[in-house]
């Protein structure tokens, strides 16, 4: 897996603009609330890994999605976040610590449960991350992980790039930026397989449909943060893509189709 510096791990980047407030997450986390089979991944979580009693740490915890479903069905188990960024913990209540998932402050052997979800492509070296979780689990604890897969939301690359194309005159341009693209689904079990004796992959597939580009527009929005190195002007292709939709959705609603996954590693291997 390529470990060079890009622009999806840039701490600075992170969390002094892409993950400054949770508006862009929530704009991406919410065009899923028009898909369906509707995958509730926060009761996948809780169902796949059961009713266990130790310390569970959310790592990249975001808004904290995550941490009020499990406080709320598991009242009695101790979860702690973590993320990268002070200012979007600001709003998130509970046991929450501003730290690196390659570098948790977290003693060796004494977590039950590690959640990484849609997080470690955010890591430079997702492999480190993962190696840091199994450390610090018990020897019969559980990593969960999440990712995208590499056709996720091929309809979007689509429209974005024959937007690109319009604004620089070349009939296609760049696809839009996929943050995933460093760690992706396919990838994933290889990854995770190093420290951990039982990998399962559940794939999970399904259909955005939307009645009115909204959704869409917001969540090519989200990756405003990256304008720089989308490869194109980003705020006149955003709003190509806006007139591009304009005239689709007069045809009838859009089909985008899904494809991400849910990693759990099991039986983490010891140093």
């Amino acid at each position: 897996m390529d470990h060079r510096p890009r622009a999806s791990t840039d701490r600075d980047l992170l969390t002094g603009h892409a993950y400054r407030d949770d508006r862009p997450l929530a704009a991406r986390q919410n065009l899923y609330a028009h898909q369906r089979p509707r995958f509730d991944l926060p009761g996948l979580v809780l169902d796949h890994v059961g009713d266990r009693a130790g310390v569970w740490v959310d790592t990249g915890c975001g808004n904290g999605r995550y941490l009020d479903r499990i406080r709320t069905e598991r009242p009695h188990t101790p979860v702690v976040g973590v993320d990268l960024s002070a200012s979007l913990l600001r709003n998130v209540p509970g046991a929450v610590v501003c730290a690196d998932a390659a570098h948790l402050p977290v003693r060796t052997g004494s977590v039950e449960v590690v959640l990484a979800m849609h997080m470690l492509y955010h890591v430079p070296d997702p492999a480190r991350a993962i190696a840091e979780a199994a450390r610090v689990l018990t020897p019969d604890g559980v990593l969960v992980a999440s990712t995208n897969a590499r056709d996720d939301k091929a309809e979007l690359d689509l429209w974005w790039s024959r937007a690109a194309g319009t604004v620089l005159g070349t009939g296609q341009g760049p696809r839009r930026m996929k943050l995933s693209d460093h760690f992706p689904l396919e990838e994933a079990p290889q990854v995770m397989g190093r420290y951990f004796d039982d990998v399962t992959v559940i794939d999970l597939h399904g259909h955005i449909t939307l009645e009115d580009p909204g959704p869409a527009l917001a969540h090519f929005a989200s990756y405003r943060a990256w304008a720089d190195q989308s490869g194109v002007p980003f705020d006149a292709t955003l709003a190509q893509v806006e007139h591009d939709l304009a005239a689709r959705f007069e045809q009838g609603p859009l089909t985008i189709t899904t494809h991400q996954g849910l990693i759990l590693a099991r039986s983490p291997r010891t140093p």
